[in-house]
């Protein structure tokens, strides 16, 4: 199996306190990824080490490739990152924050060319917000700013994309869009890594990766009987998951 991300005995610290302990991980190309666990868990943390925003050691490595022996400008365009509570200029239109996903692609101050506006458009009507192409992030609200951040994401048209907490202020009908781009994506050949608090959604993901106290628990498919189990002892077996009319259903056990 071809991995699109691999770690070897990656490790990390914040604040002076251990956050990801010696993990092994291989991501399989063309697949989706979740990762879920408790708060504290190193889920978020993990995503950064992967995506080369935490400093870390060990190895992290993009289809083969350490990544420390990459440039910013190939780190660029083989990963988009979509991450908790991003901030963006607030006056900036909707066009113009999805057209920054374009950036890698474009020559140093060179204008957008036809392609780079053909995929911001078809990114903004991926995740509803073209309507919205010519309003600023101010008069957009939390859940559909999200919206216009993943559409910077997809335009970028990256091979591996790494999103955490992608549904955030994103209302149910919203989650159910995001399966869809998500699925989209997928039919084109990217990895998608995200981390969610939402298991029910998680498991819709092809693996599960199941974190705790900074390390792998659990990595295996979701659909197999040993992924839920894990998923559910992660949590102290407060939750129990049922399968319903063909979904996973996550309900709060009961003694």
């Amino acid at each position: 199996m071809t991995h699109a991300l691999q770690t070897l005995q990656l490790s990390a610290s914040l604040g002076g306190r251990r956050v990801l302990n010696s993990i092994d991980l291989n991501i399989a190309v063309g697949r989706w990824t979740c990762v879920v666990g408790p708060n504290g868990a190193g889920k978020s943390s993990l995503l950064k080490a992967l995506g080369g925003l935490l400093p870390h050691n060990g190895q992290v490595l993009w289809h083969g490739q350490p990544l420390d022996v990459l440039s910013r400008h190939q780190r660029a365009l083989q990963l988009s990152w979509l991450g908790q509570g991003e901030a963006s200029t607030l006056d900036l239109r909707v066009w113009d924050v999805a057209m920054l996903g374009r950036l890698p692609h474009q020559g140093w101050l060179s204008a957008p060319t036809v392609q780079d506006a053909q995929m911001v458009e078809a990114a903004l009507k991926a995740t509803r917000a073209w309507e919205w192409r010519d309003r600023t992030l101010s008069e957009l609200s939390g859940g559909e700013r999200q919206r216009v951040l993943l559409a910077r994401a997809m335009a970028g048209n990256a091979p591996i994309m790494l999103m955490d907490e992608p549904l955030a202020n994103l209302d149910p009908p919203h989650q159910v869009d995001w399966l869809e781009q998500v699925h989209c994506l997928l039919a084109q050949g990217t990895t998608v890594v995200s981390v969610l608090h939402e298991i029910g959604m998680a498991l819709h993901a092809d693996d599960i990766v199941v974190m705790d106290q900074g390390q792998v628990i659990h990595h295996g498919p979701s659909h197999e009987a040993d992924t839920r189990a894990a998923i559910e002892a992660v949590f102290d077996h407060r939750i129990s998951i049922h399968a319903l009319d063909g979904q996973w259903v996550v309900l709060p056990r009961t003694a």
